[in-house]
């Protein structure tokens, strides 16, 4: 069983460069984003969602990787 629950998966395929892909999921009670490159699932950014505003997220490696690897399986 997952500690997380992907809520929502935005695939951003029709940049001319670069295509992006974002995970919103929610974990510990707390709701975050984090967006990939398509390609080879780099994280580029994960944000922490609380009261309104966003920061920087600080997510553990397996974490990322678990999520990297239910994205790459819906992609």
């Amino acid at each position: 069983m997952n500690i997380y629950e992907i809520t929502n998966m935005i695939i951003d395929d029709d940049f001319d460069s670069e295509e992006y892909v974002t995970a919103e999921f929610s974990h510990n009670l707390m709701d975050y984003s984090i967006t990939f490159k398509k390609a080879d699932l780099e994280v580029i950014n994960s944000w922490q969602f609380k009261d309104g505003t966003s920061l920087p997220a600080n997510l553990s490696e397996t974490l990322i990787e678990s999520i990297r690897e239910d994205v790459k399986k819906k992609i």
